[in-house]
């Protein structure tokens, strides 16, 4: 985590963009964390909460448009080569391509707020093709709802957090 908030105190904005994107699609980054430092940093007046929010909604729906895609282009042809070798039968594809098309759009909205899972969602929306325009809605929706939520604890608690 202490290098996350390093890249923020040194490139600020673009840092966020970054690990925001790059964290959703998959790379160990604390995103839920790593937005309420930003929160804190606002709190400080070291970055401006509004800019902050727009940013950190910017890298997360990159982050997951990104995941979308090559999940659409790439990801069955690869549950078909290799989903064998991780337990991803068949039967278990299917099941989870019936689950997304009667719960996919509440999948990834709830899923957004669940470590882990908001990465997973991305990627299967795009292999069971989810239609685009549903995806990018709901996607809308949690990124900016997720962004708003995290960097204003961040600000809230302000001075009392330590990220020490």
């Amino acid at each position: 985590m202490h290098w996350a908030m390093e890249m923020i105190s040194q490139y600020g904005y673009i840092g966020i963009f970054t690990l925001l994107t790059l964290g959703i699609l998959g790379l160990p980054v604390p995103d839920e964390v790593l937005m309420m430092f930003v929160g804190y940093l606002t709190s400080i007046m070291i970055l401006d909460y509004s800019i902050s929010v727009l940013v950190g909604f910017a890298g997360s729906i990159t982050g997951m448009m990104i995941s979308y895609t090559i999940g659409r282009r790439l990801g069955q042809p690869m549950v078909d080569k290799y989903g064998k070798w991780i337990g991803l039968t068949p039967k278990r594809v299917g099941r989870v391509k019936r689950w997304f098309e009667r719960f996919g759009k509440w999948t990834v909205l709830i899923g957004y707020f669940i470590p882990g899972v908001r990465h997973i969602t991305s990627y299967v929306s795009g292999i069971i093709d989810m239609p685009f325009k549903k995806y990018f809605y709901v996607s809308l929706v949690g990124a900016s709802t997720w962004s708003v939520l995290f960097i204003s604890v961040g600000f809230y608690l302000g001075k009392n957090m330590s990220f020490a």
